[in-house]
This record gives C-alpha cells, sequence and structure tokens, in this order.
C-alpha cells in the first residue's frame, strides 16, 4: 500500500515491486531492480527514506526516515526480515540479517555483515568489511564490537550518545523519575501527522 504523507507521495521505479501488503509512506524512493516483500514498512517521518537498486527489503522490516537523520540504503543491500533501521544510512552490497537493529546517525561501510539480531548504536560508524556477529552489539565512532554480556562496556559508550536527548531531545531524569510521561506525549502526538495520510492507488 501507498500512502502520500504530508503531501509527499512514494516514488517507485518501475522495475521494482512493493508487495501488496507493504506500507510505503511520504517521500519514499524505491529504485530499480528492488523488492519490498510483504508485511515491510518504509516510511518517511519528517525525513527521506532512500532504497537503492537492486535491494531487498523482506518481510517486516521497517525502514524509517527522521527529521534529523534521512534513511539511506545502498544498491545490492539485503535487509532481513524483522530488521529495523530507523535515520541510517546502509552503503552499497551490504548484508542486514534477520531481526537486526540500525539505529539513527549510523553508518553501516559497503560489503558488511550485520548477523542475526545485532545491533549498530545511535551515532556508529561501521567501516568497509566490518562484521557484526550474531546478536553483538557495534557501538560508537571509532566503533567497538562487542558481546551482550559485555554490558559495562557498552554502556561506557552508548551512556554518552545521549540516546534520550538524540532522538526525544530529553534530559535522562534522576533517580525516582522517570521521562517516560512526557516521551510519550511528544512522540504520540508526532506520530499523529499519520492521520491525515492519503491512501493512493
Amino acid at each position: 500500500m501507498l500512502f502520500e504523507h504530508q503531501g509527499k507521495r512514494p516514488d517507485i521505479h518501475k522495475s521494482a515491486h512493493v508487495a501488496a501488503t507493504a506500507v510505503v509512506c511520504g517521500d519514499v524512493t524505491v529504485g530499480a531492480d528492488s523488492y519490498v516483500a510483504f508485511g515491510a514498512v518504509l516510511v518517511a517521518e519528517g525525513g527521506s527514506v532512500v532504497i537503492g537498486s537492486q535491494c531487498v527489503v523482506m518481510e517486516n522490516a521497517v525502514i524509517r526516515g527522521t527529521r534529523r537523520y534521512h534513511a539511506q540504503v545502498g544498491s545490492n543491500v539485503l535487509v532481513g526480515p524483522r530488521a529495523y533501521l530507523s535515520g541510517c544510512t546502509i552503503e552499497d552490497d551490504v548484508f542486514l540479517a534477520t531481526g537486526v537493529t540500525v539505529f539513527n546517525g549510523a553508518r553501516i561501510g559497503a560489503r558488511s555483515e550485520v548477523r542475526i539480531n545485532g545491533v549498530v548504536h545511535l551515532k556508529t560508524i561501521l567501516p568497509e568489511d566490518s562484521v557484526v556477529p550474531i546478536g553483538w552489539v557495534a557501538v560508537g565512532d571509532p566503533v567497538a564490537i562487542l558481546p551482550p554480556g559485555r554490558h559495562d562496556e557498552i554502556w561506557a559508550v552508548q551512556e554518552s550518545l545521549d540516546f534520550p536527548r538524540e532522538i526525544f531531545g530529553l534530559e535522562r531524569a534522576p533517580a525516582g523519575q522517570s521521562i517516560m510521561p512526557e516521551l510519550t506525549r511528544r512522540y504520540a502526538r508526532f506520530l499523529k501527522r499519520h492521520k491525515d495520510d492519503r491512501l493512493l492507488d
């Protein structure tokens, strides 16, 4: 299904194919010979989504462009089932396996692989020809690639990236308090902009 969002429509190359139950919304470009599978969601929410040529976006993957960070996927990229990409840049010839998560401002270099359930964190730069092993976390610039059991080392880098401020513009709450009421209020208000989306034929 193709939707117009805030006056912007998807641009699907005539040789590309978008499955009937995929959702492509707003300022989204899908390049030549690319395929978007059943249940995938490509949504431009203030920032564009660009998919290069000969890409495969598998079932239930999500690719989101944000106000601060567009989503750019190069050519010959496979985005696996249940992958989640938000406001990131994926260079050419990259393999993103099932369940991969790539956060805002991250960049994955050409010919890299992020294996099943791997994570590339906020503003992390993964050089060309990198491998993130199954379930591991890539964090920072320069990047550290660590197993999830080394949480303290991951957090030592991740904390300074300041996810709440970077993504939601909120300071971390002091102990015994929560940013969640304000975070959910703001985010719900932002997402309600989709109420005026228009289904295209």
